[in-house]
């Protein structure tokens, strides 16, 4: 029994022992971090406080970032839907479109063809030889260099045609008419000096070589006794007509 009684008070004491001396151990682990808690803490306060610091210029980086992806979505998609409306087209519209550029290559067309046919009118009127104007102008300039016809109406001489209801005379009389196959064209104008006036008749034959060459031409005085200066007649040397041939107007 007093041994037993001497184990449990021996356990007693090493328990109080043990536990006296952990309080004293803890104390002193706890007073020799106490630094290094002290430490850490104001580290942790600081990188707290520089986060803080930093959340504003990170929000203005990801808002301007979130800006410019929107510009950029936003760019692609009005570049995308411009395209779209530009390739895709209802089918009327491009049909419209079709039919209006057609007419408009239609008109130019037709604009260019009339331009060009208007050019070689008016280059086979003023440049060809067997043009009316270009034989009235060369009959004009042998009428006016024949000396019978310069003594009869008195120089200088000019020539003119049919009086338009306008006063004009600018219009030459002539006809162009084929006998046997052959072409020919008639021709009468007007001159006048400062004494008289004539009128002047050529008639003119086409040959092989598709060149007009006279048959007659004279001129005949409007005063008393109409007298006829002749300047050429090829009449009895060229072919006479068959018998029976009609005159063929050309229209």
């Amino acid at each position: 029994k007093n041994s037993g009684k001497t184990r449990s008070k021996l356990y007693e004491f090493v328990q109080r022992y043990f536990v006296k001396n952990n309080l004293k151990i803890s104390t002193m682990f706890l007073l020799a971090l106490r630094p290094l808690l002290v430490r850490n803490q104001r580290f942790s306060q600081l990188s707290m406080l520089r986060g803080l610091t930093s959340l504003p210029q990170q929000g203005r980086t990801y808002a301007t970032a979130q800006r410019k992806s929107a510009s950029t979505t936003s760019l692609s998609a009005s570049t995308d839907r411009t395209d779209v409306s530009t390739d895709v087209r209802p089918m009327g519209e491009r049909v419209k479109e079709n039919t209006k550029t057609a007419s408009y290559l239609g008109i130019i067309l037709v604009g260019v063809g009339v331009t060009a046919t208007l050019f070689y009118y008016t280059f086979r009127e003023l440049f060809s030889s067997n043009s009316p104007n270009n034989i009235y102008t060369e009959a004009l300039d042998r009428v006016k260099n024949e000396n019978r016809v310069k003594d009869a109406l008195g120089a200088p001489i000019k020539g003119f045609g049919e009086e338009s209801r306008r006063g004009r005379r600018t219009h030459v009389a002539h006809t162009s008419y084929i006998r046997d196959g052959v072409q020919y064209i008639r021709m009468q104008f007007y001159v006048q000096g400062i004494r008289n006036k004539a009128t002047v008749h050529l008639e003119k034959k086409m040959n092989e070589s598709g060149n007009y060459e006279y048959r007659y031409l004279f001129v005949q005085l409007d005063y008393y006794p109409h007298t006829t200066v002749i300047i050429e007649d090829n009449r009895l040397q060229q072919d006479i007509p068959k018998p029976g041939s009609a005159l063929e107007p050309i229209l």
